[in-house]
């Protein structure tokens, strides 16, 4: 299949003074205009990789600000922030914590919470790498995303199984429920198969990633933060991913997500392909790098080490929930306590931490 070529993916380089226009103007850049049609609903997948704020974890208050005022300002009349738990984030507590909550009543909107909406089945699967077989009762799918635009706002930052993760990775957490911890072995298809049912389901589709904070190490939780000042926006998902994954350091072909995708004719990875507008960074590396914490050495055992054979009984039995208690136990007491609330103490130093305590 022919890839997408020469998509526009726009990269502005912002200060806590100017990031809401910034942002308005990175969307601008990016056209989205064009890709998103304001007579039609759009829903703002917001990122909640923890419950708790650390910086780079999770949409920052900032970028949902900066991207409702562009869309209100623009004429977007019904405009959804979307939420979803997982077995180990509260979605409600890190709306509050992350300062979502704040500024959805700043602007009057209500938010949705996808875990407790109604789940419809989605049949069209003939192309599907890995979906159709993990989950072979069916694959469910949340009924209000169904005909409406999409943004996703993701965050620049590694992650320990699929070495960054962005606005591909978003839709993981929103298309999937309590049971998308069995994709895990075969993330990198999981997220193919998951744009495959966005570009059916979505009339329209954008990303503003926010990499002001941005994130190396063991993410998508515990990682060092590093102020990069970025905010990246565009309507080819696979670019903007590309582009993220550039300025971290990495190859975007290097990275199976990307690659399959672009191959698959769903977006364009080749650096070379792509349209960026704004910031050169031609030549930009961050040198980020993908750790591993103790819950994440366990996993790997799991999904593609020596305890592979025991993949279905450890991940869809009783025994299951004490992993979530592992992994619970080890970044919400250990690593927080320990490590993180230093580390967010730092980040609230700087003019970042400042603006994000005004919300």
């Amino acid at each position: 299949m022919k890839t997408i070529s020469n998509p526009k993916v726009a990269v502005i380089k912002t200060s806590p003074d100017t990031v809401i226009d910034d942002i308005t103007k990175a969307m601008e850049l990016a056209d989205y205009q064009r890709y998103l049609k304001s007579s039609n609903a759009t829903v703002l997948k917001i990122n909640t990789s923890w419950q708790y704020y650390y910086p780079a974890c999770s949409t920052s208050p900032w970028q949902l600000d900066g991207v409702i005022s562009t869309l209100q300002h623009a004429g977007y009349s019904e405009i959804i922030p979307a939420h979803n738990g997982t077995v180990v984030v509260d979605s409600r507590e890190g709306e509050l914590n992350n300062k979502h909550k704040a500024v959805q009543e700043i602007h009057n909107l209500k938010s949705v919470h996808l875990e407790d909406m109604k789940w419809i089945p989605f049949d069209n699967v003939d192309d599907f790498l890995v979906l159709n077989k993990i989950y072979e009762d069916g694959i469910h799918i949340p009924e209000i995303l169904v005909g409406k635009n999409i943004i996703h706002l993701p965050t620049m930052k590694t992650h320990v199984f699929t070495t960054i993760t962005g606005a591909m990775k978003n839709a993981f957490g929103g298309l999937l429920n309590f049971q998308r911890h069995w994709t895990h072995s075969v993330i990198h298809e999981t997220l193919v198969d998951l744009l495959r049912i966005q570009k059916q389901i979505h009339p329209g589709i954008f990303a503003v990633t926010d990499g002001t904070f941005a994130g190396s190490g063991s993410g998508p939780r515990a990682m060092s933060w590093h102020e990069k000042n970025i905010i990246i926006a565009g309507s080819d998902q696979v670019a903007v991913d590309a582009v993220s994954a550039h300025m971290m350091g990495f190859d975007p072909m290097n990275i199976p997500f990307i690659r399959i995708a672009h191959e698959s004719g769903l977006g364009c990875g080749e650096i070379a392909e792509i349209d960026i507008l704004g910031e050169d960074v031609k030549h930009t590396n961050w040198n980020f790098n993908v750790g591993n914490t103790f819950a994440s050495k366990g996993q790997k055992l799991i999904y593609w080490g020596p305890l592979k054979p025991l993949e279905k009984m450890l991940l869809r039995s009783w025994i299951t929930p004490l992993a979530y208690i592992a992994s619970n136990l080890y970044h919400n007491q250990y690593w927080m306590n320990i490590i993180g609330k230093k580390r967010i103490k730092k980040a609230m130093e700087t003019k970042w931490g400042e603006l994000f305590n005004k919300y």
